[in-house]
């Protein structure tokens, strides 16, 4: 793969930012001309640099409890934890991280007792250290967008 340039890389910057921005707006900004702005929309697509385009959403149901579970492990790896995660319909995400915690998982559950529940069974899981539950109170940033790909 080439090495990205600082054109590449001004486009990666105003695409995270505005994903619909029409090509002629991007070529202008950037001082390229279409077809060759274009080009490079293309390469880097098709290098997986731009994996997709997403919506931005905003948290569409007012009763979903996201957080974070921030487990310590007993010892790593423990695959085996991450197919028990796996099996709970609530768990979105879970994530190895280096440091002080092995996991974060992120959670979506209805009410404070459904998360209760399943911050309780996560941590009587035998590899499970400790957990430390932290509630998302709001999405301040959130390029990931959903999983979906769009």
């Amino acid at each position: 793969m080439k090495e990205l340039d600082d054109k590449d890389r001004n486009i990666l910057s105003i695409l995270s930012r505005d994903a619909k921005i029409p090509l002629k707006t991007l070529a202008g900004k950037i001082g390229l001309s279409r077809s060759a702005t274009s080009e490079r929309i293309l390469f880097l697509e098709k290098s997986g640099v731009i994996r997709g385009y997403r919506a931005d959403i905003g948290q569409l149901n007012e009763g979903v409890i996201s957080a974070y579970l921030l487990i310590s492990l007993v010892r790593t790896p423990a695959l085996g934890v991450l197919d028990q995660l796996a099996a709970y319909p609530e768990v979105r995400r879970v994530s190895s991280v280096s440091g002080q915690l092995d996991l974060i998982v992120e959670v979506e559950v209805s009410s404070m007792n459904q998360l209760n529940t399943i911050r309780n069974k996560v941590a009587l899981l035998d590899e499970v250290d400790d957990v430390t539950t932290s509630i998302i109170l709001r999405r301040d940033i959130d390029r990931l967008g959903g999983e979906t790909g769009l």
